[in-house]
């Protein structure tokens, strides 16, 4: 059974000062729990309605009811496992190939699902603003499906590490030169914006090359892509040109 102290302390990881505090996160679900078992992740304790994950020790391993897990869970309608991990230290920053450098992403699911793209696409770093939203997140976490094991990310004073930079940064805007006309380089840092407001004005004029992705529609109505939608596009241009 979990205890009434474990449950206050993933309870407080939902939040980010206590995952801080407690240099903690939770992952839900057998596919993400797995992939951070075989991963450099250490875990602290795993929860499970079911008797399984019999590679983890029993002294990390608990079984649980439905009930107890749905006091724990992030989620609506909870998975039948959870495991807390320790946070690892954050490495140096890789300053080869193409790098992705993220603005003021808000929204966890796209920060999850931008990850996943690095993963497929082979983007090794990531470099994220001060506010873009925690990487440990449950949610950011949940939609990863795992790539949160093999992408390195890092989070910067983003406007002085792209200051600093000797690299070639691509900023995406409505009135850029069209990604499919531009000659591609394989090293780089391409500059995704925040959902509503795209890249700041202070974070633009690090930029040294513009880009854009048309729209073809007839009647050019539609006002923007989805940031996870336009990095699967401009990734794939990328690595389809290199």
């Amino acid at each position: 059974m979990v205890t009434k102290n474990q449950i206050k302390l993933i309870s407080g990881l939902h939040q980010k000062k206590q995952r801080f505090v407690n240099q903690l996160f939770f992952a839900e679900g057998v596919k993400v729990i797995q992939e951070l078992l075989q991963s450099n992740f250490e875990l602290e304790h795993l929860y499970t309605t079911l008797n399984d994950f019999q590679e983890v020790q029993t002294s990390k391993r608990t079984l649980i009811n439905d009930q107890e897990l749905k006091k724990i869970s992030a989620l609506t309608t909870p998975n039948s496992c959870l495991a807390v991990f320790k946070m690892p230290v954050e490495n140096e920053i890789n300053s080869t190939g193409l790098i992705l450098a993220l603005d003021d992403i808000r929204d966890p699911g796209n920060l999850g699902t931008i990850l996943r793209l690095c993963d497929w696409f082979g983007i090794k770093q990531i470099v994220c603003s001060k506010e873009t939203v925690d990487i440990y997140n449950p949610k950011v976490v949940q939609a990863t499906m795992g790539s949160i094991t093999r992408v390195n990310v890092n989070y910067v004073d983003l406007k002085t590490y792209l200051s600093q930079t000797k690299l070639p940064v691509f900023g995406t805007f409505m009135d850029g030169e069209t990604i499919y006309k531009k000659n591609l380089p394989e090293n780089g840092i391409i500059i995704m914006g925040n959902e509503a407001n795209g890249i700041s004005a202070e974070i633009e004029k690090t930029v040294t090359a513009r880009l854009t992705i048309p729209r073809f529609g007839e009647l050019q109505k539609t006002e923007s892509l989805n940031v996870a939608t336009a990095t699967a596009i401009i990734l794939s241009e990328f690595k389809r040109n290199s």
